[in-house]
């Protein structure tokens, strides 16, 4: 809830002419407080001026005014920053990010992928449960991640579980060891310790968790079972379909991964869904428009699902994609320009089944991109071997960096597509907090809630460069693009842990948190 001045019950008047009271001024002697102020705020998503009040001994927003109150309205010596004109945001909630630690730390980590977060205004990421080694598919693979994650966390962080071949009876055991859900891949996930699972292991996995507080989410691509000619012997294939046409054009690899494998994965997945009625059912990253019309019907029937899409799905189109230039590549792919402003229709009808939009942050080595000379950054260190493979986009590692960037490209995109800011705090925090059970304490400023503030500069523009992607590896298909939002300062529980303008990253070290805590 928040308090109206009028009907404030906290121990400071509202607004006040004078300091409170001496009481007051003892008990935040005891109880630290931080004040952070603006004529603009997104609360209970509606946009207003709002004096936030959060306590550093718990973390949690104690007081909100509908109006900017003054410094001299609380104790001398309090944290007080009015912020006005910029926007105070709820931290945004990164529901799919791979930080890769432990086993593949070369490609990011949980400091390094953590403070690109925190950059960017997130303070809460979700960590998929492959590409580290060992993956998140049973309890000792969680606890090895968890081990690794101790200290190095700049945000809060949370864990998703997997579901591959013969992992049904850890399933129960990871809810109750904190995951925040659990993904599975329908097709090869591109690393041999996560393999794809059949529809008996997804009715297994169903099964195992129809009545947990959890949720089931799919990496929803798979190859349909008759090629696109058939004779008299039905043809099956195996990935990827034989490319027709050069391998570093990007329109080859598009056709490669047609729409028709998401379709055809979705549709096996809603097959299954009478296992578990009360499941939630998730789709990540949607890229296939055709997907819609099967996701809105099986909503409309009363199966429990929903869809993400992706920062990179809004603002990239296949027709923009550069020969060579395997920053893009990512699977499923990035579509057509058409296809993306069907994507965009989606997500902004208050009824549609996309409701979340995340990062998917999924990086790698440079070197692994093979990248060709003419793309801007692009790494000279190459295996023996691999010269002809430079621009190869069915070789190089399928997969996009950009957490922390997320919250400047949606806006920047959305600026010519009317989009508001109540709008960004309802797909990247709101309803990603409700995704993964976290919305009685993240994804919105509200009392009791976690104090994660991102303090956003909506006029501000700034070029992506190596200063701006602080993940591990400066590989991005958005590096030397210009955007629009720039987020000036990020609080996470009430500790100022960003400052744009200030001291960085300051001298206090990562206070994120590990979010194991059972689901609800």
């Amino acid at each position: 809830m928040t308090l109206n001045p009028s009907t404030n019950r906290h121990r400071y008047p509202s607004p006040a002419p004078s300091p409170p009271n001496e009481i007051d001024f003892t008990l935040s002697a005891v109880n630290p407080i931080a004040v952070l102020a603006s004529s603009r705020a997104v609360l209970d998503g509606k946009l207003t001026a709002a004096t936030i009040v959060i306590s550093q001994a718990t973390g949690k927003i104690t007081s909100i005014f509908h109006s900017v109150l003054h410094a001299s309205d609380f104790p001398p010596g309090i944290s007080y920053i009015d912020h006005s004109p910029h926007i105070l945001l709820p931290g945004l909630v990164d529901a799919h990010v791979h930080l890769n630690e432990p086993g593949r730390t070369e490609w990011e980590g949980f400091w390094t992928g953590t403070r690109a977060a925190a950059f960017g205004g997130v303070t809460t990421v979700i960590d998929m449960p492959l590409n580290a080694i060992p993956p998140t598919t049973t309890v000792a693979g969680l606890r090895e991640k968890v081990q690794a994650a101790q200290g190095k966390c700049w945000v809060d962080v949370g864990f998703y579980g997997g579901i591959v071949p013969g992992n049904p009876t850890e399933l129960r055991p990871l809810v109750q060891e904190g995951v925040r859900g659990f993904k599975g891949f329908l097709i090869d996930s591109g690393v041999p310790e996560f393999p794809a699972v059949s529809s008996i292991d997804i009715a297994l996995a169903m099964a195992a968790l129809a009545d947990e507080p959890t949720t089931l989410m799919f990496h929803a691509e798979t190859i349909p079972p008759i090629s696109d000619s058939v004779g008299d012997d039905v043809q099956r294939s195996l990935p990827p379909l034989a490319p027709i046409g050069p391998l570093d054009e990007y329109a080859t690899f598009l056709a490669s991964r047609p729409s028709s494998f998401e379709t055809y994965a979705i549709a096996q997945i809603l097959s299954l869904a009478h296992i578990a009625p009360n499941l939630p059912l998730h789709i990540v990253h949607l890229s296939a428009i055709e997907a819609i019309p099967l996701l809105r019907e099986a909503i409309a029937n009363g199966i429990n699902i929903t869809a993400e899409t992706c920062f990179h799905y809004l603002s990239l189109a296949a027709e923009s994609v550069r020969n060579g230039d395997t920053r893009h590549k990512c699977c499923p792919p990035i579509r057509s320009k058409s296809n993306q402003d069907g994507l965009w229709e989606e997500l902004m009808q208050d009824d549609g089944c996309i409701k979340t939009v995340v990062s998917d942050h999924s990086p790698c080595t440079p070197n692994l991109k093979l990248l060709p000379s003419h793309i801007t950054n692009a790494s000279t260190n190459v295996v023996a071997g691999q010269e002809e493979s430079k621009g190869d986009f069915f070789s190089a590692w399928g997969g996009v960096s950009s957490v922390g960037l997320g919250l400047s490209i949606l806006w920047t995109e959305g600026q010519s597509r009317g989009i508001s800011i109540e709008d960004v705090v309802k797909w990247c925090c709101k309803k990603t907090a409700k995704q993964v059970g976290l919305e009685n304490e993240k994804g919105d400023l509200a009392v009791g809630f976690d104090g994660d503030v991102a303090v956003f500069d909506d006029q501000g523009v700034f070029e992506v460069g190596e200063e701006a992607m602080l993940f591990r590896n400066k590989c991005s298909p958005y590096q030397g693009m210009r955007l629009q939002g720039v987020v000036k300062e990020t609080w996470v529980r009430g500790q100022r842990v960003w400052d744009r303008e200030g001291s960085g990253f300051g001298k206090g070290g990562p206070i994120g948190k590990l979010l194991l805590e059972r689901r609800r």
